[in-house]
């Protein structure tokens, strides 16, 4: 999650903004297969109901958690959305390299202690158990949430299309 991040803020700090303005069609396909790849991830968590997390999960090896995760933030639009708009927004005309690192750097270590503190929590035996206990329903609100937010990208994405 924290590469995909860095990536994202990367790309933003280097113009994907720019990059999309010359070839919106990119932008275009990036937003449909995000849009589509929400309404997967919203099926799945619909489906899969409440996931007990009692500590003897399936081990996953390191190369495949760490695909997983960039993987799924990689293939989110929203990021390069979210990070295009923060530093278009907050950023001077023209920022010096030193703006970009910091913000960058500032990116990556803001991922990796979250991404960080999430693992230390769900490391604890109760809040596993109070998690597990909501999980049912957590799932639930979350698929509609993320489903809605496919969907809504998808319309948006359609609209443009046609204009």
């Amino acid at each position: 999650m924290t590469v995909g991040a860095g990536i994202w803020a990367s790309c933003a700090v280097l113009g994907i903004n720019a990059i999309f303005q010359a070839f919106p069609w990119l932008r275009l396909a990036l937003q449909i297969t995000g849009g589509l790849y929400l309404l997967y991830v919203a099926s799945r968590l619909w489906r899969s109901g409440g996931v007990a997390l009692n500590g003897n999960a399936p081990h996953v090896s390191s190369v495949a958690a760490f695909r997983l995760g960039f993987l799924t933030n990689i293939t989110n639009p929203k990021s390069a959305l979210f990070f295009g708009s923060v530093f278009a927004a907050s950023f001077p005309a023209t920022p010096g390299p030193l703006l970009q690192v910091a913000a960058v750097a500032m990116i990556v270590i803001n991922a990796l202690l979250w991404h960080s503190l999430l693992a230390y929590f769900f490391s604890r035996r109760r809040i596993r158990a109070a998690y597990s206990r909501a999980s049912r329903i957590s799932n639930r609100i979350a698929a509609v949430a993320v489903g809605a937010l496919g969907l809504s990208l998808l319309v948006v994405s359609l609209r443009e299309a046609r204009s």
